[in-house]
């Protein structure tokens, strides 16, 4: 509608839909595991040799100040081999940009015709958008001070 992509050509359209979808897929499991923290639920034992305990790491901004060097090193290379060597269409059998089943996982996808898969599609998108925005008002949230659970 802002004529920001008018000059563009196709190529250049997949490119920007193959990164809103993958956004928006990293942003709806941070909205998740955001949740989940702020519930108090963690992972059982120690994060680091030191006998530092999931429970010890605070939610949100603050668990990287509290996270050891080498678990923010180890969650950066795990981050960095998804994007070179998982998150990709690794067969070239890939039905749509952002398809990375690459023959292995299904789920029924198959099954359905072509006028759900776009609506699914279209789903996804629509979803991937409320979770960016969502992760977003939770991180402003807590840089005011506001408790995004309600107290009983």
């Amino acid at each position: 509608p802002l004529g920001l992509v008018a000059d563009g050509d196709q190529e250049t359209f997949d490119r920007l839909r193959y990164v809103e979808v993958k956004h928006g897929r990293i942003s709806m499991l941070a909205v998740v595991g955001y949740l989940v923290q702020e519930a108090g639920i963690r992972l059982p034992g120690s994060i680091d040799l030191s006998g530092t305990k999931f429970a010890d790491i605070p939610n949100g901004f603050a668990a990287f100040k509290a996270i050891p060097g080498g678990g923010l090193a180890q969650l950066l290379l795990f981050v960095g081999l998804l994007e070179s060597s998982v998150m990709l269409d690794l067969t070239g059998g890939a039905e749509f940009n952002t398809d990375f089943r690459n023959g292995a996982i299904d789920f029924g996808w198959d099954t359905f015709d072509e006028d759900t898969q776009l609506k699914k599609r279209a789903i996804e998108i629509n979803q991937g958008r409320a979770a960016m925005m969502g992760i977003l008002a939770l991180m402003v949230h807590e840089q005011l001070g506001v408790s995004i659970l309600p107290t009983l």
